[in-house]
C-alpha cells in the first residue's frame, strides 16, 4: 500500500508540474503517462482522468484518516481535529510542490470544483465517526463541528500553499483547539496562544468575532463564509 501510495504521488507530482509549465488545457494524458514512465493503458488503469490525477493522493489521505480514527480514542472531538493534522502533515511535507499545486488548481474551475468536492468527502468521514462515537449526538452538531474543523484547516492549507509565514502544524493545532473551546469539548486545552482561533497572528485572544445568519442557513455556507471571511481579513 506504502508503495502504491508513493507511485501515485510521484505520477501527481509530475502531472502538477507539466500544468504549471503548459496549462491544464495544454497537457495530454498522453505526456503526463510518458513524463511518469508509464504507457497510456496503465495510466488510465491508474487514473480515472487527467483531473483525478491532480487528488490523486486524497484517496490515500481519506483512507489514513478513516484507519486512524478506528483506532481507540478517549476524546473524539480531538480526534477528528489530530485527523484533520495528518492531512495537513501530508501537504506541508510536500514543500514548493505544495504551493504549485495551489497555483495549477486555483486558475483552473474544473480542478477547484473537483477540490470541493473532495473536501466534502472528509467533512462526511468526520460526520459519520463523531455520530458514531458520541454518544446522543445531534446530527446537527456532527456537521456543524466538522464542518468548522474542515475550514479551519483548509484556511490554514491555503496560508500554506500560498507560502505566507506561520502558516505550519503548529499553528493549524492552536486554531483547531481553538474549534474544540468553541464548541465546549477543549477539556485538555491549555491557554489560547497568541493569535489563534482570530485568524490573525499576534492578535489579542481576547477578540471576539459575532456572526449573524438566518436560521435557515446550512452549516456548510456557515463555516465556508466564516473561513472566506478571515481569508480576507489575514
Amino acid at each position: 500500500m506504502i508503495e502504491q501510495a508513493r507511485f501515485r504521488q510521484e505520477v501527481a507530482a509530475a502531472a502538477v508540474r507539466l500544468y504549471a509549465e503548459h496549462g491544464y488545457e495544454g497537457t495530454s494524458a498522453d505526456q503526463i503517462a510518458a513524463a511518469a514512465g508509464l504507457s497510456r493503458s496503465t495510466f488510465f488503469r491508474q487514473f480515472r482522468s487527467k483531473e483525478d490525477v491532480v487528488f490523486a493522493d486524497h484517496d490515500t489521505l481519506l483512507e489514513q484518516a478513516q484507519a486512524f480514527l478506528a483506532e481507540p480514542h478517549e476524546d473524539p472531538w480531538k480526534a477528528v481535529c489530530r485527523a484533520a493534522e495528518l492531512v495537513f502533515a501530508h501537504f506541508e511535507g510536500l514543500g514548493d510542490l505544495a504551493q504549485l499545486r495551489y497555483q495549477v488548481v486555483n486558475r483552473e474551475p474544473g480542478l477547484r470544483d473537483k477540490e470541493l468536492v473532495t473536501t466534502f468527502r472528509y467533512e462526511r468521514l468526520f460526520q459519520r465517526y463523531l455520530r458514531d462515537t458520541v454518544p446522543g449526538i445531534a446530527a446537527l452538531d456532527a456537521v456543524r463541528f466538522a464542518s468548522t474543523v474542515i475550514a479551519t484547516h483548509n484556511y490554514c492549507l491555503r496560508g500554506l500553499m500560498r507560502g505566507e509565514a506561520g502558516f505550519d502544524a503548529a499553528r493549524l493545532r492552536d486554531e483547531l483547539d481553538a474549534v474544540r473551546r468553541l464548541y465546549g469539548v477543549a477539556h485538555d486545552a491549555g491557554p489560547v496562544a497568541s493569535g489563534a482561533g482570530s485568524g490573525r497572528p499576534g492578535s489579542s485572544p481576547d477578540d471576539i468575532v459575532v456572526a449573524v445568519f438566518p436560521r435557515s442557513a446550512m452549516p456548510e455556507d456557515i463555516a465556508r463564509r466564516i473561513g472566506e471571511t478571515l481569508e480576507r481579513r489575514s
